[in-house]
Protein backbone atom coordinates (compact mmCIF):
# COMPACT_ATOMS: atom_id res chain seq x y z
CA UNK A 1 0.00 0.00 0.00
CA UNK A 2 1.47 3.56 -1.00
CA UNK A 3 1.99 5.76 1.92
CA UNK A 4 -0.52 8.54 1.44
CA UNK A 5 0.31 12.16 0.68
CA UNK A 6 0.66 15.19 3.40
CA UNK A 7 -1.65 18.27 2.90
CA UNK A 8 -0.68 21.60 4.95
CA UNK A 9 -3.68 23.47 4.65
CA UNK A 10 -4.50 26.89 6.65
CA UNK A 11 -8.01 28.27 7.41
CA UNK A 12 -8.48 24.19 7.26
CA UNK A 13 -11.66 23.81 9.35
CA UNK A 14 -14.35 26.01 8.21
CA UNK A 15 -16.38 27.28 4.97
CA UNK A 16 -14.27 26.78 2.31
CA UNK A 17 -11.50 25.14 4.35
CA UNK A 18 -13.46 22.91 5.32
CA UNK A 19 -14.61 21.26 2.05
CA UNK A 20 -10.91 21.70 0.91
CA UNK A 21 -10.05 19.64 3.67
CA UNK A 22 -12.47 16.83 3.29
CA UNK A 23 -12.50 16.31 -0.39
CA UNK A 24 -8.34 16.23 -0.36
CA UNK A 25 -8.90 13.57 2.82
CA UNK A 26 -11.00 11.69 0.06
CA UNK A 27 -7.85 11.97 -2.42
CA UNK A 28 -5.89 9.94 0.17
CA UNK A 29 -4.03 12.69 1.40
CA UNK A 30 -3.35 13.00 5.33
CA UNK A 31 -4.05 16.16 6.69
CA UNK A 32 -2.55 18.83 8.57
CA UNK A 33 -5.39 21.05 9.66
CA UNK A 34 -4.51 24.59 10.62
CA UNK A 35 -6.74 26.91 12.37
CA UNK A 36 -6.73 29.88 14.38
CA UNK A 37 -9.73 30.32 17.10
CA UNK A 38 -11.63 27.65 15.78
CA UNK A 39 -10.91 24.78 18.21
CA UNK A 40 -14.04 22.89 18.42
CA UNK A 41 -14.39 22.82 14.55
CA UNK A 42 -11.04 21.94 14.22
CA UNK A 43 -11.25 18.87 16.80
CA UNK A 44 -14.79 17.55 14.75
CA UNK A 45 -13.30 17.96 11.63
CA UNK A 46 -10.10 15.81 12.71
CA UNK A 47 -12.16 13.03 14.38
CA UNK A 48 -14.39 12.72 11.62
CA UNK A 49 -11.58 12.44 9.36
CA UNK A 50 -10.05 10.06 11.41
CA UNK A 51 -12.70 7.85 11.72
CA UNK A 52 -13.11 7.46 8.67
CA UNK A 53 -9.50 6.90 8.11
CA UNK A 54 -7.40 6.24 11.87
CA UNK A 55 -4.13 8.60 12.28
CA UNK A 56 -4.70 10.68 8.92
CA UNK A 57 -5.39 14.18 10.10
CA UNK A 58 -3.89 15.84 12.92
CA UNK A 59 -4.92 19.83 14.00
CA UNK A 60 -2.69 22.86 14.67
CA UNK A 61 -3.50 26.18 16.00
CA UNK A 62 -1.45 29.20 14.94
CA UNK A 63 -2.21 32.90 14.62
CA UNK A 64 -0.85 33.68 10.89
CA UNK A 65 -0.47 37.06 11.91
CA UNK A 66 2.70 35.96 14.59
CA UNK A 67 6.02 35.48 12.61
CA UNK A 68 6.75 33.43 15.67
CA UNK A 69 4.18 31.15 14.86
CA UNK A 70 4.87 30.36 11.51
CA UNK A 71 8.00 27.98 12.28
CA UNK A 72 6.63 25.91 15.13
CA UNK A 73 3.57 24.98 12.51
CA UNK A 74 5.92 24.23 9.70
CA UNK A 75 7.40 21.92 12.24
CA UNK A 76 4.43 20.53 13.00
CA UNK A 77 3.49 19.67 9.42
CA UNK A 78 7.04 18.10 8.80
CA UNK A 79 6.98 16.15 12.26
CA UNK A 80 4.11 14.07 12.00
CA UNK A 81 4.56 11.89 8.88
CA UNK A 82 8.19 13.13 7.62
CA UNK A 83 7.58 16.04 4.94
CA UNK A 84 4.66 17.99 3.01
CA UNK A 85 3.75 16.58 -0.43
CA UNK A 86 0.91 20.01 -0.94
CA UNK A 87 0.46 23.24 0.70
CA UNK A 88 -2.67 25.31 0.75
CA UNK A 89 -2.69 28.81 1.16
CA UNK A 90 -6.49 28.81 2.15
CA UNK A 91 -6.51 31.28 5.32
CA UNK A 92 -7.80 34.60 5.00
CA UNK A 93 -9.07 38.05 6.63
CA UNK A 94 -11.50 40.13 4.84
CA UNK A 95 -13.36 43.36 5.61
CA UNK A 96 -13.39 46.66 4.07
CA UNK A 97 -10.57 49.26 5.14
CA UNK A 98 -12.23 52.85 3.60
CA UNK A 99 -9.12 54.71 2.78
CA UNK A 100 -9.38 57.21 4.74
CA UNK A 101 -10.25 55.71 7.61
CA UNK A 102 -7.97 52.53 7.17
CA UNK A 103 -5.03 52.14 10.24
CA UNK A 104 -1.85 50.16 10.34
CA UNK A 105 -2.87 47.64 12.39
CA UNK A 106 -5.61 46.60 9.75
CA UNK A 107 -2.79 47.09 6.77
CA UNK A 108 -0.39 44.34 8.82
CA UNK A 109 -3.18 41.87 9.82
CA UNK A 110 -4.71 41.79 6.08
CA UNK A 111 -1.01 41.74 4.56
CA UNK A 112 0.11 39.10 7.15
CA UNK A 113 -2.70 36.94 6.21
CA UNK A 114 -3.01 37.19 2.96
CA UNK A 115 0.21 37.36 1.87
CA UNK A 116 3.70 37.64 4.29
CA UNK A 117 2.23 34.05 6.47
CA UNK A 118 2.19 32.13 3.09
CA UNK A 119 5.19 33.39 1.87
CA UNK A 120 6.61 32.26 4.91
CA UNK A 121 5.29 28.65 4.90
CA UNK A 122 6.30 28.69 1.30
CA UNK A 123 10.05 29.51 2.54
CA UNK A 124 10.22 26.95 5.17
CA UNK A 125 8.33 24.02 3.50
CA UNK A 126 10.58 24.21 0.31
CA UNK A 127 13.35 21.58 1.01
CA UNK A 128 10.55 19.36 1.88
CA UNK A 129 8.63 20.31 -1.24
CA UNK A 130 11.61 19.89 -3.54
CA UNK A 131 12.75 16.51 -2.23
CA UNK A 132 8.79 15.43 -2.94
CA UNK A 133 8.28 17.03 -5.98
CA UNK A 134 5.38 18.45 -4.22
CA UNK A 135 2.90 21.10 -5.22
CA UNK A 136 1.37 24.52 -3.61
CA UNK A 137 -1.90 26.32 -4.22
CA UNK A 138 -2.38 29.79 -3.26
CA UNK A 139 -6.59 31.00 -3.16
CA UNK A 140 -6.50 34.45 -4.34
CA UNK A 141 -9.30 36.20 -5.61
CA UNK A 142 -10.92 38.06 -8.32
CA UNK A 143 -10.36 41.09 -7.01
CA UNK A 144 -6.71 40.86 -7.38
CA UNK A 145 -7.35 41.85 -10.64
CA UNK A 146 -9.44 44.52 -9.82
CA UNK A 147 -9.51 45.99 -6.84
CA UNK A 148 -12.90 45.86 -4.78
CA UNK A 149 -14.85 48.84 -3.89
CA UNK A 150 -14.09 50.13 0.03
CA UNK A 151 -11.55 46.49 0.44
CA UNK A 152 -8.24 48.34 -0.98
CA UNK A 153 -5.72 46.93 1.86
CA UNK A 154 -7.22 43.45 0.89
CA UNK A 155 -7.34 43.70 -2.83
CA UNK A 156 -3.54 44.87 -2.64
CA UNK A 157 -2.98 41.87 -0.23
CA UNK A 158 -5.07 38.86 -2.90
CA UNK A 159 -2.63 41.09 -6.17
CA UNK A 160 0.62 40.21 -4.32
CA UNK A 161 -0.37 36.87 -3.35
CA UNK A 162 -0.97 36.35 -7.26
CA UNK A 163 2.18 37.66 -7.79
CA UNK A 164 3.75 35.27 -5.07
CA UNK A 165 2.27 32.36 -7.31
CA UNK A 166 4.17 33.57 -10.70
CA UNK A 167 7.44 34.12 -8.53
CA UNK A 168 7.64 30.96 -6.56
CA UNK A 169 6.84 28.98 -9.82
CA UNK A 170 9.67 30.12 -11.30
CA UNK A 171 11.96 30.26 -8.17
CA UNK A 172 10.71 26.68 -7.25
CA UNK A 173 10.93 25.21 -10.40
CA UNK A 174 11.53 22.52 -11.69
CA UNK A 175 10.56 20.15 -8.87
CA UNK A 176 7.68 22.31 -7.15
CA UNK A 177 4.71 23.51 -8.82
CA UNK A 178 3.08 26.85 -7.93
CA UNK A 179 -0.42 27.61 -9.12
CA UNK A 180 -3.53 29.68 -7.84
CA UNK A 181 -7.57 29.08 -6.87
CA UNK A 182 -9.19 32.46 -7.57
CA UNK A 183 -13.06 32.14 -6.76
CA UNK A 184 -15.51 34.44 -7.60
CA UNK A 185 -19.19 34.22 -5.65
CA UNK A 186 -18.29 30.91 -4.00
CA UNK A 187 -20.19 31.60 -0.32
CA UNK A 188 -21.37 34.72 1.31
CA UNK A 189 -19.06 36.66 3.54
CA UNK A 190 -20.12 36.01 7.38
CA UNK A 191 -21.06 39.69 7.85
CA UNK A 192 -24.32 40.65 7.12
CA UNK A 193 -25.13 41.23 3.33
CA UNK A 194 -28.30 42.33 1.80
CA UNK A 195 -30.62 40.91 -0.83
CA UNK A 196 -29.94 43.46 -3.50
CA UNK A 197 -26.14 43.40 -2.80
CA UNK A 198 -26.27 39.80 -3.64
CA UNK A 199 -28.87 40.37 -6.69
CA UNK A 200 -26.16 42.89 -7.86
CA UNK A 201 -22.95 40.50 -7.92
CA UNK A 202 -24.84 37.55 -9.47
CA UNK A 203 -26.22 40.18 -12.04
CA UNK A 204 -22.48 40.46 -13.07
CA UNK A 205 -21.67 36.52 -13.17
CA UNK A 206 -22.08 35.55 -16.58
CA UNK A 207 -23.48 32.05 -15.06
CA UNK A 208 -25.63 34.08 -13.23
CA UNK A 209 -25.76 31.77 -9.86
CA UNK A 210 -23.13 31.21 -6.75
CA UNK A 211 -20.67 28.39 -6.93
CA UNK A 212 -20.42 25.75 -4.37
CA UNK A 213 -17.24 24.98 -2.23
CA UNK A 214 -16.94 21.67 -3.99
CA UNK A 215 -16.51 23.50 -7.18
CA UNK A 216 -13.56 25.41 -5.56
CA UNK A 217 -11.97 21.87 -4.39
CA UNK A 218 -12.36 20.36 -7.53
CA UNK A 219 -10.10 23.07 -8.86
CA UNK A 220 -7.93 22.26 -5.95
CA UNK A 221 -7.57 18.81 -6.83
CA UNK A 222 -7.00 19.02 -10.50
CA UNK A 223 -4.21 21.35 -9.60
CA UNK A 224 -2.51 18.89 -7.04
CA UNK A 225 -2.46 16.43 -9.66
CA UNK A 226 -1.50 18.45 -13.20
CA UNK A 227 1.76 17.35 -13.64
CA UNK A 228 2.29 19.98 -16.63
CA UNK A 229 1.05 23.01 -14.72
CA UNK A 230 2.53 26.01 -13.04
CA UNK A 231 2.70 29.18 -12.92
CA UNK A 232 -1.19 29.00 -13.55
CA UNK A 233 -4.47 31.23 -11.87
CA UNK A 234 -7.81 29.09 -12.52
CA UNK A 235 -10.77 31.45 -12.35
CA UNK A 236 -13.47 29.63 -10.76
CA UNK A 237 -16.12 32.00 -10.60
CA UNK A 238 -18.66 32.00 -12.84
CA UNK A 239 -17.50 34.16 -15.44
CA UNK A 240 -17.54 36.91 -13.23
CA UNK A 241 -14.21 38.27 -14.20
CA UNK A 242 -15.18 38.59 -17.67
CA UNK A 243 -18.09 40.78 -16.80
CA UNK A 244 -17.42 44.66 -18.27
CA UNK A 245 -19.83 47.66 -17.36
Amino acid sequence: MATPKVALITGAVKRIGATISRTLHKEGYNLVLHYRHSSEEALQLMVELNQQRPSSAITVQADLNDMDALQPLADSALSEWGGVDLLVNNASSFYPTPLDTSTQQQWDELINSNLRAPYFLCSKLAESLRERNGCIINLIDIHAQRGLPGHPIYSIAKAGLQMMTLSLAKELAPSVRVNGVSPGPILWPEANMSDEKKGAILEQTLLGKTGTPEDLAGAVVYLSTARFVTGQILSVDGGKSLYSH
